[in-house]
């Protein structure tokens, strides 16, 4: 893969950190922690914090799932990097690059502040969908890229970038 090429997709993982971290930083410091703002009927900014995985899965494990999800983190961002180095489709690469830049600010929220901190809440009929945040939505739509650019794969060769 071209020089280039690496730093767009190492680029943009690192912008989704930032911004990430950056959304994280502000709430955390401002509104108190159980704060909720509603913004439009059917979402709110809120403060909360996620010390499990995606919906909070294993939220109440009683710690030792911090460094279990924090290692695990590093684990698939060491592959996502090394993914990254190699030529693939443009579609992979992006996935993978928003997956790493997600991943990578979630792990940064375990292994400082021990817990992921959430503040996007949407909601309809009294039903709340689980907060999330910022990198939550980066590693969601690496997740949908991943899948779309498996169906153009099955139907036909892709063109991999050049070196």
């Amino acid at each position: 893969m071209h020089p280039h090429r690496q730093a767009l997709w190492f680029s943009l993982a690192f912008v989704i950190l930032a911004a990430d971290q950056a959304a994280k930083s502000v709430v955390d410091a401002t509104p108190p922690l159980g704060w909720s703002h509603p913004v439009t009927p059917f979402f709110n900014l809120v403060h909360v914090l996620n010390p499990g995985a995606a919906f909070s899965f294993l939220a109440g494990a009683g710690g030792w799932q911090r460094w279990f999800f924090l290692a695990i983190a590093i684990a698939v961002s060491i592959w996502l990097i090394w993914m990254l180095r190699q030529p693939r489709p443009r579609s992979e690469s992006l996935a993978f690059s928003l997956i790493l830049g997600g991943a990578l600010g979630n792990a940064f929220d375990r292994a400082l502040r021990g817990h992921v901190i959430d503040y996007l809440d949407f909601h309809i009929a009294g039903w709340h969908w689980p907060a999330f945040n910022v990198a939550d939505i980066a590693i969601t739509l690496g997740a949908v890229c991943l899948v779309l650019a498996s169906f153009t794969a099955s139907g036909q060769p892709q063109a991999r970038e050049k070196a």
